[in-house]
């Protein structure tokens, strides 16, 4: 579990229209599908972002490098502009986030949905705090998220029923803060969020550094009992490889795919799957595909997204795929 946040180059704001947050949550959908992330609290500023984010795979940097990445391009053609969007790297910080010990968890939860309050821009005599739409906070209290947003970790850490009647009152629990204290967060929890490495007790530190010391990779069933469904690295790559070409008609060995054109709209179809249900790169595509340079498979799933043909095809072999991907 992780507090992510970045901000913009210089301060300057990133999110300066709507389209913009628009532009944002849609790439954060498409890394969290194929990374297998997981999202529970978000909020969109005007010169930054924060995530409460799980990564039930160790997958935080490349699924991180394409988001910013994607939104930084798509960011700056639509100014005709160049450089970058974001300040430097971007900052994560993992939280101690077990059932046994939710504080932090719930500190930082209430961090990221009260920003709104603290910016002036939202609580109290602002009005509702559910009234500041870039956020997860109205998500959670309608329980109509996108799919890749996970509400029952902050209703279980707060001892709230599963359901709408614990929706509302942590709703209730948040405007309460917003109206009467402006979103304030107590002075260690906020001094932990904004200058710790770590947030947890002194125990969760060693363990991390502990992890630091003796990483250790889960195994596939170990994985399953830690409630992930599936994975989304080269694993499942390779098994989409191998079930899609099957079912496209591809030939089953390089040589074979080598003969074919790079362009091949089965090999397109074939790498758009991949795009959205694994984190595997463009180069690892290219090479496994034979589709040359990782730029050209990069404009071959542009164009093919394009394409309501390619795009109903592709739909069509993942839905054939489902039990795979």
């Amino acid at each position: 579990m992780y507090h992510v946040m970045a901000r913009g180059n210089g301060g300057d704001a990133v999110f300066v229209t709507d389209d913009d947050r628009k532009a944002f949550l849609h790439r954060l959908g498409q890394v969290c599908e194929s990374h297998g992330w997981r999202i529970h609290a978000w909020v969109l500023m005007g010169n930054h972002f924060h995530l409460l984010l799980e990564t039930p795979q160790p997958n935080l940097v490349s699924g991180m490098k394409w988001l910013l990445s994607a939104y930084s391009q798509g960011w700056n053609r639509a100014r005709l502009r160049r450089g970058h969007v974001f300040q430097g790297r971007y900052k994560a910080v993992p939280v101690n986030a077990t059932d046994s010990d939710p504080h932090y968890f719930k500190a930082l939860a209430d961090y990221i949905h009260l920003n709104p309050a603290r910016a002036g821009l939202a609580g109290g005599k602002r009005g509702a705090l559910l009234t500041y739409r870039w956020s997860s906070l109205p998500s959670h209290h309608k329980g109509n998220g996108p799919a890749w947003l996970e509400s029952g970790r902050i209703l279980r850490a707060f001892q709230l029923a599963p359901d709408g009647r614990g929706r509302r009152s942590y709703v209730a629990w948040l405007e309460a803060r917003a109206a009467n204290e402006k979103g304030k967060i107590d002075d260690q929890a906020m001094e932990a969020i904004r200058r710790g490495w770590y947030l947890g007790k002194e125990s969760f530190k060693g363990k991390l550094l502990r992890m630091l010391e003796k990483p250790k990779l889960r195994s596939g069933a170990r994985r399953r009992a830690a409630g992930v469904e599936r994975d989304h690295g080269e694993s499942e790559a390779l098994r989409l490889v191998r079930e899609g070409s099957r079912l496209l008609g591809l030939p089953p060995d390089l040589s074979g795919l080598r003969a074919l054109r790079k362009t091949d709209p089965r090999k397109v179809q074939l790498a758009i799957l991949l795009r959205t249900h694994t984190s595997v790169s463009n180069a690892w595509i290219a090479e496994h595909l034979a589709m040359g340079h990782p730029g050209s498979v990069s404009r071959s799933v542009s164009a093919g997204r394009a394409t309501k043909e390619t795009l109903k095809n592709t739909d069509k072999i993942g839905r054939m795929l489902k039990c795979v991907i």
